[in-house]
């Protein structure tokens, strides 16, 4: 079927009508407003389906509280329906740290809230089962991915099992999904017996009885872990240590009758596979049914391009790798320009790109020098507790990268809005390499809007240590390299730090202490956010049990809710931390 650039996935029977459809391969049910970009992973599932011939229509936030009629009315595809809540989960999306309901949902038109249920993937793929029940459901995108295994859950304060088990999904695809997608939809397509479908890479499942694979990892049980909190961590501990590794084994859960099996993942995307993926025929603008409507998430990247994915940081509490990967799969050079001077052609834009980044802005092209030591490495983190001998942290790429950008026909200027690791380019003595310094210099001065952020996170080494992250005397060292640039070229630019309030480890005493350190007198110190345990960190497994995962070490936690407020308000007790005019 051939395919017109500006192509829209169908949403409703007039549009399937319309391309002259008599049958839908795959229909998707999204707890976001459809946007046909790369940074939403419905468009890239979509297109990525498209290409290899399959016909595919979205049902983007269907209501789940009336007759239904949204998971009725395209009726039943030819494959299997395809199910996510959304570019977050959806808890995090409804909730604050305090569980408190947000007012807003930037996922949304005009960022309305309520347009998703909470636990999405849960109750969409039960009405799907309960309407269906003989259509395969596979289940994917961050909430099922981090979910996939026991996890704590913040919000009911209790841990619950496998998203597999409470949606009954028939199979969860895990991670970036494209190469197991396509297999899973081939597989399905050509009626592949079901115990090779089990075999294929990065799916989870659910099965009866009792698993007698020889090679599999074997974890404690669901119920085991709901009764012993150490039982939890262990299990953790262990998918967190196989989750970083290049060749890992198959898991094994068991719950209830049965158990979950989670496949290891597909190998880290080549640079041609990464290129193949921006290649496909985005709009890269949202669904016309919204006729013009305000899309807040889709304001805020619709003129920014993504370098590379994965992070090999390795911070506590962030949940990229778990979803990502550490290893940094970058896109090819070309690519990225190619993007780049296609900007032009969307409406609006004015020259700007607002962001050349991705998790870790600064982590483009990096790999290792000898590759064969990252085939048995365990480390969770290339930087911490220090920085990997065998990690290449040179900047010489991405400085190549951002020259040819610079001279590419219609773009004005690009800014770096994405995080960065001043650790990649800093260490106890100065600068790393010889790129390190002309890399921080153009950051500043050439790619930042007026202000630097970067995430501290805290000041106290005792904090630090428990979120999995380097010492504050390197941010010392970062504002002393900072100021001299800035005075130097007479630019108006601040150094904005990022910090956590009530981590794991972090008491009354330890925010006195950040908010007293002189090392951020004149800083902007609004730039902070209350702890929330998500699936899937250490940090929540930290918030749970108390433990510390890795050796098991008990852990100080703040739980209440009124105390961690406290905590967050010493950020705004201090004014002479506050902003200081230049």
């Amino acid at each position: 079927m051939k395919i017109a650039n500006d192509y829209m996935f169908p949403t409703s029977v007039k549009e399937v009508e319309k391309l002259g459809w008599d049958y839908i391969d795959v229909i998707f049910f999204t707890g976001d407003a459809f946007v046909d970009h790369p940074s939403f992973g419905t468009a890239v599932i979509s297109r990525w389906l498209q290409k290899f011939g399959y016909r595919v229509a979205i049902v983007p936030q269907p209501n789940w509280r009336d007759d239904l009629r949204d998971f009725r009315k395209l009726g039943t595809p030819r494959l299997y329906f395809a199910v996510n809540a959304g570019a977050m989960d959806s808890m995090v999306n409804h909730y604050t740290a305090s569980k408190r309901l947000r007012s807003d949902d930037a996922y949304t038109p005009e960022g309305k809230a309520g347009q998703r249920p909470d636990y999405a993937v849960t109750v969409y793929t039960r009405i799907l089962k309960d309407l269906y029940p003989d259509i395969p459901v596979v289940i994917g995108g961050i909430e099922a991915s981090l979910r996939r295994f026991t996890h704590y859950d913040y919000w009911q304060d209790a841990l619950k099992p496998s998203v597999l088990v409470d949606s009954g999904a028939d199979w969860l695809c895990y991670g970036m999904g494209e190469r197991p997608m396509i297999e899973l939809t081939r597989a399905i397509e050509s009626g592949r017996n079901l115990s090779e479908i089990r075999k294929i890479p990065q799916l989870g499942f659910k099965m009866d009885g009792r698993c007698r694979l020889k090679d599999a990892v074997y974890l404690n049980s669901y119920e085991r872990c709901c009764k012993d909190k150490v039982a939890f961590a262990e299990n953790f501990h262990i998918i967190e240590t196989y989750a970083n590794m290049l060749h890992p084994p198959v898991l094994v859960e068991p719950v209830g009758e049965g158990y979950v099996q989670i496949n290891p993942p597909y190998p880290p995307a080549t640079e041609q596979e990464m290129d193949s993926i921006w290649a496909l025929p985005f709009t890269k603008l949202p669904h016309p049914r919204y006729k013009g409507k305000h899309i807040p998430a889709f304001e805020m990247i619709k003129f920014s391009i993504n370098t590379h994915r994965g992070c090999f940081g390795g911070c506590n509490f962030c949940t990229i790798a778990a979803h990502q990967g550490k290893f940094i799969q970058s896109r090819s050079e070309e690519s990225i320009l190619k993007e780049a001077a296609a900007l032009k052609k969307l409406p609006g834009f004015a020259g700007n790109i607002s962001d050349v980044g991705a998790p870790t802005a600064n982590m483009y092209g990096m790999h290792s020098r000898d590759a064969s030591l990252c085939e048995k490495c365990r480390r969770k983190s290339c930087l911490f507790p220090s920085p990997c001998r065998n990690m290449d942290r040179s900047h010489r790429r991405l400085l190549d990268l951002y020259s040819r950008l610079s001279k590419v026909d219609g773009i004005r200027h690009f800014y770096i809005g994405s995080g960065i690791r001043y650790d990649l380019f800093l260490d106890k003595d100065g600068f790393v390499d010889e790129t390190s310094a002309p890399y921080l210099k153009e950051l500043i001065l050439e790619h930042t809007s007026g202000r630097l952020k970067v995430a501290p996170e805290h000041t106290e080494e005792s904090v630090l240590k428990l979120m999995a992250k380097p010492s504050f005397d390197l941010f010392v060292r970062l504002r002393k390299e900072f100021d001299r640039i800035v005075a130097s070229s007479g630019r108006k630019c601040e150094l904005v730090p990022y910090f956590i309030s009530a981590h794991p480890g972090c008491g009354m005493k330890e925010m006195e202490a950040l908010s007293r350190n002189p090392a951020l007198d004149g800083l902007y110190m609004d730039q902070v956010q209350d702890f929330t345990p998500t699936p899937m960190t250490t940090s929540s497994v930290m918030f749970y049990t108390g433990l510390n995962p890795k050796n098991l070490q008990k852990v100080f936690v703040e739980r209440d809710i009124e105390k961690k407020r406290r905590q967050k308000s010493f950020f705004f007790r201090h004014p002479q931390k506050t902003q200081k005019k230049r």
